[in-house]
């Protein structure tokens, strides 16, 4: 179940879930996150550090730069975006974010062990655009193939939240990288808009608030306490309340 191109097992795009929880469910304590764009402030970056001074007791502005640009080389990915990663030995157990993904090729996997058997899938997906995911400590195996590198997310990140969202940007971040409110998208065809409303970053059914397949206009309203919104083969969602 390690290829690319995979089926997601978790939550199958072509379901409706019927009878979800309440919309005022927030965060899991995974810091759930969503984010779309580069400038996403979602994950976690390391602070540039500071020597002891120059010679003469003092650093020269350049010196100050050398040090600011070496502090943001210093922000490293958690893991790659190929491969099987053991969890506590080669990944921590944690929030994680993949981005910049095209056509659904990046696929990912969480499993209970290493059989590579269907029954251990505990959740998967193929992301197009961006991904977060909360790998818990009983997890076995982490699965990434064909994706961008991995970054560790930030509790506490903030961000500008957008207002317009790319249709297929895959998973956004309530308050950091969407804001909350009404958005609409509109020409979707063959119902291959598919969205989500989410409580948390498992992708487990549990954590789905509400979801739909869409053909033609799409209205949806992302609350303050959802966790993430995920969006993919739509058309963009613009904000109208």
């Amino acid at each position: 179940m390690g290829a690319k191109g995979k089926i997601a097992l978790g939550v199958v795009v072509s379901v409706v879930v019927i009878g979800a929880v309440s919309a005022n469910a927030g965060d899991d304590g995974d810091s759930g996150s969503v984010g779309k764009g580069k400038d996403s402030a979602a994950s976690a970056e390391r602070g540039s550090g500071t020597k002891s001074g120059t010679k003469s007791g003092t650093k020269s502005g350049a010196d100050t730069k050398k040090d600011a640009k070496a502090g943001k080389a210093e922000k490293k990915a958690a893991f790659q975006g190929d491969g099987d990663f053991e969890v506590g030995t080669d990944v921590k157990p944690g929030t994680y974010r993949t981005t910049g993904n095209t056509d659904s090729l990046c696929y990912w996997e969480r499993a209970k062990d290493a059989s590579g058997e269907m029954d251990s899938i505990l959740a998967n997906d193929n992301v197009s655009g961006t991904s977060y995911v909360t790998i818990p400590a009983g997890d076995k195996l982490f699965k990434s193939s064909g994706c961008k590198d991995w970054e560790a997310v930030d509790a506490k990140a903030t961000g500008t939240p957008a207002a317009l969202v790319k249709g297929d940007g895959g998973m956004h971040r309530v308050g950091v990288d969407i804001a909350p409110g009404t958005y609409r998208s509109t020409g979707n065809t063959d119902d291959l808009c598919y969205w989500e409303r989410t409580k948390d970053a498992s992708h487990s059914l549990e954590s789905i608030l509400a979801n739909n397949n869409v053909s033609g206009t799409a209205v949806v309203t992302v609350a303050a306490g959802d966790a993430y919104f995920k969006t993919t083969g739509c058309k963009d969602w613009k904000k109208t309340g």
